[in-house]
């Protein structure tokens, strides 16, 4: 379903459409510690979207239901869509509803040839130091373990290499919990991730990548920063994610495409808006 207020088709038959931000919700979008200074940023951010009619897209690792529990509690703007379950699941929202697209069901559904998630979970479960997500964390398109988070590299090459010895469909998105340092290894069809819910919504609505905005902090957004949208890397993420995000921008040639924000989370994400909105 194209965005609303979309503007005339372009000449190349993608649409010409307003801007939009695509924002990670953890470390990105939420305040930090209840900054005051990050919640007025928050609702300056919400203000000059709704002024400048753009779309506010939720791309994020949490569950749906914690996505909803978490917009609530930290006084969210409201999105037009949500991206989330580490890009398994994409919802728009109407009046409050949440409508998942079963077109997007359907494309996962192809990609994974039919082979169900749950059917490798005994096999995953017996990796020793592995430990499955509470249920609600789970899905039909995601599996997800806890680890040591200094050990999560070892066990997502432990986990890629089960998967390949089993001969599925399947890949491994990892990263580590900034709050408690907890390692997260996800299972989700091969090559699904952020960027690739956020590639097909945005193909989906006919849309440039130029006319997203994408901010992050993490490893999980990795694939999303460096995917050719205008990027900004809050304040607070890992320098040495900035260091391999900045060198992929230069290597690919853009000159204009990346923001590393000197301040955090919400108001690392205002400040980068800002800037490319000043560009435009």
């Amino acid at each position: 379903m194209p965005l609303p207020n979309e503007g005339p088709q372009a000449t190349d038959g993608v649409q010409a459409a307003p801007l939009v931000l695509a924002t990670d919700l953890d470390g990105t979008l939420i305040p930090l510690d209840a900054s005051s200074e990050q919640r007025r940023d928050l609702e300056t951010l919400e203000r000059e979207l709704f002024e400048r009619d753009a779309a506010l897209i939720f791309v994020t690792g949490r569950h749906l239901e914690s996505v909803r529990n978490i917009a609530e509690e930290a006084r969210l703007p409201s999105p037009t869509w949500i991206l989330c379950d580490v890009g398994t699941t994409i919802c728009r929202v109407d009046n409050g509803r949440l409508i998942p697209s079963q077109e997007y069901a359907d494309r996962l559904r192809e990609i994974s040839h039919g082979v169900p998630l749950a059917s490798l979970r005994p096999d995953l479960e017996r990796i020793e130091g592995l430990r499955v997500q509470e249920e609600e964390k789970l899905g039909p398109f995601k599996l997800s373990f806890y680890c040591e988070g200094d050990r999560v590299q070892e066990f997502t090459d432990r986990v890629e290499a089960r998967l390949a010895e089993l001969d599925v469909p399947y890949s491994v998105v990892s990263s580590v919990d900034p709050f408690n340092g907890d390692g997260l290894v996800d299972v989700l069809p091969r090559g699904v991730n952020k960027a690739f819910a956020l590639q097909w919504w945005r193909e989906n609505q006919g849309l440039r990548e130029t006319s997203i905005i994408y901010a992050g902090d993490s490893g999980n957004d990795w694939d999303a920063l460096v995917a050719g949208y205008r990027a900004i890397l809050v304040g607070n993420a890992c320098r040495k994610l900035a260091e391999r995000v900045a060198a992929r921008h230069a290597a690919n040639g853009w000159t204009d495409r990346l923001y590393l924000a000197q301040k955090s989370a919400s108001s690392g994400v205002l400040e980068g808006w800002r800037t490319f909105c000043d560009r435009a």
